[in-house]
């Protein structure tokens, strides 16, 4: 790709935030990947319920799209949404709880990990439909639009929704309606089993088909915190302002395989250790502190996040099993055409 096509944020734009902001970044980072090895441990023991799709290695992504955002905007996420709610604010103990199927759970136990949601975040929900969910997110915007707000809503997708039919449409209608929302595509190079590249004529998924619907495209480096905040404060700002749309492509890996069933042995092995090379978590660490920050400091947010996660682990243990009672509600509205009135 050439280097007319790509918007890259500038490099000094690292060092432009507060300290204080960025070291909150890592926090987010942190206690998102021990949420998810946590998580993986818990499928190992066969107390997760379903599988699961865990994000370790993606963390940068969320975390420096959510620090671009006010509490009141929309978020709208995949089935690999454990980091985006809670990056959102969804409690840890909540999401550990729906993952086992307990009471206490984010959804009392009915949705488990492919359907987290956390309204009171305006977290809106992982969809296990591929691409189903841009399109509700469009919704969304346009509801912001209509009320008069200025919210902003943003979905995140795998780089295998770029060849649904819903990304498309879903662009085409935001960039013609001018909506305030921004899409994220988490590009992590597979699309469950298959190389993005192997079925796809162009190389950036999602960055190389923005001009389609009049869009800049936007590529940036998904293992970096400080590149993803800047192309999404950008990207937001627009948002707000009436500027439209915006297609941000955040070029990532996942350290594991697609599901928990995955073991992911068909990828290269050389392919898997360049990427573990390019560990966003230690990348940042290391950035941090030359930039000043103490090793204390950092070592103490990694503790504080291992005892928030031990112990949201061992309440959502103790919490009762979902009950059945829960089943028929919250399912089905029967409104007939009353909602036209």
């Amino acid at each position: 790709m050439s280097n007319d096509t790509v918007k890259r944020p500038p490099r000094e734009a690292e060092g432009s935030r507060g300290a204080e902001a960025r070291v909150e970044m890592y926090r987010a980072q942190v206690r998102v990947r021990l949420f998810e090895k946590e998580a993986y441990n818990l499928f190992l023991q066969n107390l997760v319920k379903g599988t699961s799709h865990l994000a370790i290695g993606q963390e940068a992504v969320a975390a420096g799209v959510s620090a671009a955002l006010r509490p009141d905007d929309y978020v709208f996420a995949t089935y690999r949404g454990h980091a985006h709610a809670i990056s959102r604010g969804a409690p840890m103990t909540a999401c550990f709880a729906e993952l086992m199927g307990r009471e206490s759970g984010l959804m009392a136990g009915k949705g488990g990990s492919m359907h987290l949601t956390y309204a009171k975040g305006n977290f809106m929900g992982s969809y296990a439909i591929v691409g189903a969910h841009l399109t509700i997110a469009n919704g969304a915007a346009w509801s912001a639009v209509y009320r008069g707000t200025d919210q902003v809503a943003v979905a995140f997708f795998g780089d295998g929704a770029t060849n649904i039919g819903a990304f498309h449409e879903a662009l085409n209608l935001a960039a013609t309606w001018k909506l305030p929302v921004v899409f994220v595509c988490e590009n992590n190079l597979y699309m469950e089993y298959t190389p993005i590249s192997q079925v796809t004529a162009v190389a950036q998924p999602a960055a190389d088909r923005a001009s389609a619907y009049g869009l800049p495209p936007v590529l940036v480096d998904g293992n970096d915190a400080d590149a993803v905040h800047e192309a999404a404060t950008e990207a937001v700002e627009r948002a707000r302002s009436g500027g439209g749309p915006s297609l941000v492509e955040a070029v990532t890996y996942r350290h594991g395989g697609h599901s928990r069933a995955d073991p992911g042995k068909y990828r290269p092995d050389e392919e898997v250790a360049e990427w573990l090379a390019k560990d966003p978590l230690p990348r940042y660490r290391t950035r941090l502190q030359g930039e000043g920050v103490e090793a204390p400091l950092l070592d103490r947010i990694e503790a504080d996040a291992r005892d928030e996660v031990d112990r949201a682990r061992e309440e959502a243990k103790a919490a009762p099993p979902a009950d059945p009672a829960h089943l028929e509600t919250e399912v089905f509205s029967y409104g007939e055409s009353s909602w036209r009135r």
